[in-house]
């Protein structure tokens, strides 16, 4: 692959990864609840104050970009970052 190729691959998932966190729910998700551990819908919706079909309805587009996975437990599913990238992006964002 030549080094154009790679670095517009780079930027390209780049971009995707802050198109898919460009929300303040999605950002919320991905900063306050799943940064450091695994969490459920419930407990997102609990945090978030919002519906749980608003949770589901975001968790599916951090999905879709491969920014987090769930993992069944019973009738319940913990969802976790897959993509450290976006973990170092988050924590650039929030440096203080």
């Amino acid at each position: 692959m030549r080094e154009g190729m790679i670095l517009e691959h780079d930027y390209e998932r780049k971009a995707e990864i802050l198109k898919a966190i460009a929300h303040p729910v999605r950002l919320c998700i991905v900063h306050g609840l799943l940064q450091e551990e695994e969490c459920n819908v419930s407990k997102m919706q609990n945090c978030l104050e919002v519906p749980q079909s608003t949770v589901s309805q975001h968790l599916a587009k951090l999905k879709a970009a491969g920014i987090v996975e769930g993992k069944r437990e019973g009738v319940e599913i913990y969802y976790r970052i897959v993509d450290k990238e976006v973990k170092k992006i988050i924590q650039g964002l929030f440096e203080e």
